[in-house]
């Protein structure tokens, strides 16, 4: 999966269910040019981060009948970061992602993802009002000058599964509207849904479902 088609993909999702996740400033802050010496990793200071939900998020992408990819979105991501660049591998990620916040660019889909089961059946994906999924970190390994493993607990459907992103870091510095100092990452894996309890339509639609993560955490 290429980040750069994941994006476009990604982005006329959210155009296509009217922005549902972000702002218009926010989604037109997206062609402003980086700030200078914002890729530079020594602009990162040691501290504690707090996920900054309206410029986070989460993709999904699945195969549909083995003809094409499909993706959807999960956003309103909370949650914090404890890092040093000194000491990458003591670095601590906890975060939550409210599922009933997913958005496709379809409708239907959509709620088809948050419909209950039928007559007090199971549901088909996470049901009404679905519990919010949690990823908390185990490990840090530094892989190069800007990118790291980091291993750790996945609970998403009541199910707990260890699972390990590879991330990079994007860039550095104070935000220039509200003055807070700001770390992002992007970060890829992959999972098999059906180790989750969500079984529905494999294997016409995929079991396995890559993630394409991209968040900002903002100092406290």
């Amino acid at each position: 999966m290429k980040p750069t088609t994941f994006a476009a993909a990604a982005f006329a999702t959210i155009l296509a269910t009217g922005g549902a996740l972000f702002a218009a400033p926010a989604l037109f802050a997206q062609g402003a040019p980086a700030l200078p010496g914002a890729q530079d990793p020594a602009r990162v200071t040691a501290g504690t981060y707090a996920a900054d939900p309206a410029h986070s998020l989460i993709a999904f992408e699945v195969n549909h009948f083995g003809f094409n990819d499909y993706y959807g979105i999960f956003g309103d991501v909370a949650g914090t970061l404890v890092l040093d660049p000194a000491n990458i591998a003591a670095a601590k990620v906890d975060v939550t992602i409210p599922v009933d916040s997913v958005t496709t660019a379809s409708k239907g889909l959509t709620e088809h993802l948050l419909r209950p089961g039928k007559d007090g059946a199971a549901p088909d994906f996470f049901g009404a009002a679905p519990a919010p999924a949690r990823f908390v970190s185990t490990k840090v390994a530094r892989t190069g000058d800007t990118t790291a493993t980091i291993t750790g607990n996945l609970t998403l459907n009541g199910v707990t599964k260890e699972v390990t992103f590879d991330a990079e870091f994007t860039g550095a510095g104070a935000n220039p509207f509200n003055k807070k100092e700001t770390v992002g990452f992007e970060a890829e894996t992959e999972i098999k849904r059906s180790d989750f309890g969500v079984n529905y339509g494999i294997p016409f639609v995929s079991d396995e479902v890559e993630f394409d993560i991209s968040v900002a955490f903002e100092k406290q």
